[in-house]
């Protein structure tokens, strides 16, 4: 999963993350990730529209964004 993590991050991609807080709860996250750690990472939450601190082995799923342009018709 860091490894993962670390492509999008060199890449400057946003990713979907599922994400298990602390307290058990499973959460849906759209983040930019600013920096890395040995076990965590810094990103701009888009949900909470706020940088957040994630902790990597929390992670359970991450996915890159796919943005789909609009064609004009």
């Amino acid at each position: 999963m860091k490894e993962q993590l670390l492509k999008a991050m060199q890449r400057n991609q946003v990713i979907d993350l599922m994400y298990m807080s602390k307290g058990g709860e499973i959460t849906k996250r759209r983040v930019k990730i600013i920096k890395m750690t040995s076990d965590a990472f810094q990103a701009y939450c888009f949900v909470k529209q706020a940088k957040r601190t994630f902790i990597i082995d929390n992670v359970l799923a991450a996915v890159p964004t796919i943005r789909k342009e609009r064609e004009v018709v």
